[in-house]
């Protein structure tokens, strides 16, 4: 086998494709020493041993596919260091990430593992990656985290049925700390840019670039990840107490994780990057949605949180609904604390 016939849908054991690029045969991250390309094999039946049940193509959304996949690391929290590290800074070191998924050993050598070549990926340059809670090989909770994966432009990915992210198979509410919604810095002045990388991959892949994202939607990403971070310390300067929840539905695949939880206040908010109606209208479905699944103290508060004030007729919208609204000024917040 050479590159030339490396094209998505291909079928490799993971020896054949260490002879075309290097690196080893064990785990799921490899990084050759040519410093070309970085390996992603993700093994959804093995992840699940060490509590990884995130892996897999989920829905499509606004900016097309997506597929999400688990970092390196089995006990205590994941670090973003070693593989980890290698995906995130794909982003800006121009590394082809090759994506693998695992078909099984029929047909492969003793003791191979056989993959399917999905194709090139790069980092969504709008949310590189999520922290989510899973267990560890002791069944602890941890943190882990799960890249957010967009095929590199020009390539098709080469899925089938079995690659959709598996559902959870119970309702499940697991309590995390708030964390702010920013781009890493490693890739944040990356998002910022765009266009193509200089540097050249193998003849089955592309240049290698980030996603053709429009800059306003960066820029409504990144305030919403700064709203949140400043809300959340104006709560702590308040001495206020605040989480978050991740909350996995049975039958569904992925996480619901609100914004914050306000845990002195018993309020919980949604922030948005902007103060349109749609945005507004796109958290009160989310607020509506978390509640349903919350256990938390009798009479609480549901509240959106902006940038800046909505019209007239939003906040009217939110006032029929009950829902309190919350805007950033140059003060500081707008309508905390809240009203009893």
């Amino acid at each position: 086998m050479t590159t030339d016939d490396l094209t998505p849908g291909t079928i490799a054991t993971r020896a054949e494709v260490k002879a075309l690029f290097g690196g080893g045969i064990q785990g799921g991250i490899q990084t050759p020493a040519d410093g070309e390309t970085v390996l992603v094999y993700s093994d959804p039946s093995q992840g699940v041993k060490y509590g990884y049940t995130f892996d897999g193509q989920v829905e499509d959304d606004e900016y097309g596919p997506l597929f999400l996949y688990t970092g390196e690391g089995t006990a205590g929290d994941q670090k973003m260091s070693k593989g980890n590290k290698a995906i995130l800074d794909t982003a800006t070191d121009g590394r082809a990430v090759l994506l693998f998924v695992s078909v099984g050993k029929k047909g492969a050598a003793k003791g191979g593992m056989r993959h399917r070549f999905v194709g090139q990926v790069v980092v969504d340059p709008l949310l590189p990656y999520v922290e989510r809670q899973a267990p560890d090989e002791s069944g602890a909770m941890r943190r882990v985290f799960v890249f957010r994966l967009r095929p590199a432009p020009g390539v098709t990915w080469s899925l089938t049925d079995e690659d959709v992210a598996m559902p959870a198979t119970v309702n499940k509410v697991v309590e995390l700390p708030a964390s702010p919604k920013t781009l890493p810095p490693a890739v944040k002045e990356k998002a910022e840019a765009t266009g193509v990388k200089d540097k050249k991959t193998e003849k089955h892949s592309t240049k290698t670039t980030v996603a053709n994202i429009p800059g306003g939607e960066r820029q409504v990403v990144r305030r919403e990840g700064q709203l949140v971070t400043a809300f959340e310390e104006h709560l702590t300067a308040a001495g206020h107490t605040f989480k978050s929840f991740q909350i996995t539905v049975k039958g569904e695949a992925g996480a619901l994780v609100p914004d914050v939880y306000d845990v002195t206040d018993n309020v919980l908010y949604e922030a948005k990057g902007k103060a349109t109606r749609n945005a507004v209208r796109f958290a009160i479905g989310q607020l509506l949605d978390y509640r349903r699944h919350l256990k938390v103290p009798d009479g609480l508060r549901l509240a959106v949180l902006l940038p800046e004030a909505p019209s007239e007729d939003v906040r009217d919208l939110l006032k029929r609904e009950n829902i309190l609204l919350v805007t950033q000024t140059a003060e500081g917040f707008e309508g905390f604390p809240l009203a009893t």
